[in-house]
């Protein structure tokens, strides 16, 4: 074995020692904060996990996992920062306009027999998507009968959410995307704009209801006529995302929709045989039993 070689079997043995030192720091973090507040990320997917985090300690100026557990452990605005961080709120107004297509041909018929209509957004985040389906089913004439429950575990974006007040300079995208979606009015008359800001007309807000809701770790809260959770499972291990669709599954009721995002499907998973196909695109499922 040449000098060289040696060199470089003891930069792998340091690399091997540092991969395992921090995913030991990892676990132990993960442990700390479900167990002294109760989040539970240990079955999110760890390569994402670990990228947000390490961005994170960066931000923070702190330089290892270990360092970023005792600030969290002793200091809960560092950790509701944290989550903020780690629970990615990534949404917009009519995102992918095909959906909310589909939705309004599919299944605004399904909703139309229903005397009553509960509708979860479960991992909401800010909350555009909600007022997105509080403006469709204003426009099909069916909000009137129907209560949006809009969940999520980052009490920020719920904050957010809950005022709805949204920054103006999206405006545009989201009026080309309430257009694409089948938007019957203009977009312009669901809020009023002040500075830099828009806030949506209050009638919009009636039949909200939003509250902290934690996926991992929470259980059924209600029977439901349609679940939407979109893009917020490709974060989750196979562990976890077999348990949420089985939490999902648990709270529809007999014939409920179940819309997941376009990155997600039923496939694969011990649910799958529960649904049939209502939209294969758009990822649009109708539970049978």
């Amino acid at each position: 074995m040449t000098s060289m070689d040696d060199a470089e079997y003891e930069e792998k043995v340091i690399k091997t020692v540092d991969v395992e030192r921090e995913n030991i720091e990892l676990e132990l973090l993960l442990q700390g904060m479900h167990r002294f507040y109760g989040h539970d990320f240990q079955n999110y997917a760890i390569p994402s996990l670990k990228r947000r985090i390490w961005h994170f300690i960066h931000a923070n100026q702190l330089t290892t996992i270990s360092s970023l557990q005792e600030r969290v452990l002793h200091d809960r605005a560092i950790f509701d920062r944290l989550v903020h961080s780690l629970s990615i709120p990534v949404t917009e107004m009519f995102r992918d306009p095909e959906l909310f297509l589909a939705f309004r041909k599919h299944v605004v018929p399904i909703l139309r027999t229903y005397p009553y209509i509960r509708i979860w957004h479960a991992g909401c985040s800010t909350g555009e998507e909600v007022y997105s389906m509080a403006i469709l089913l204003h426009e099909e004439g069916l909000y009137d009968k129907a209560r949006i429950y809009a969940t999520d575990m980052n009490s920020q974006s719920l904050k957010q959410a809950k005022e709805g007040i949204f920054g103006i300079e999206k405006m545009k995208l989201y009026t080309k995307n309430y257009i694409e979606a089948g938007g019957t009015s203009s977009f312009s008359e669901y809020y009023t704009a002040k500075y830099n800001s828009i806030k949506f007309h209050p009638f919009l807000q009636k039949n909200m209801i939003f509250a902290e809701h934690n996926l991992a770790t929470d259980r059924s809260f209600n029977e439901f006529n349609v679940i939407l959770c979109r893009n917020v499972m490709i974060y989750f291990n196979d562990i976890l995302r077999d348990h949420v669709h089985g939490l999902f599954h648990e709270s529809l009721s007999r014939f409920g929709i179940l819309v997941l995002g376009s990155k997600e499907s039923i496939q694969f998973t011990k649910y799958g045989n529960s649904y049939e196909i209502i939209d294969k695109t758009e990822k649009i499922y109708r539970k049978m039993n």
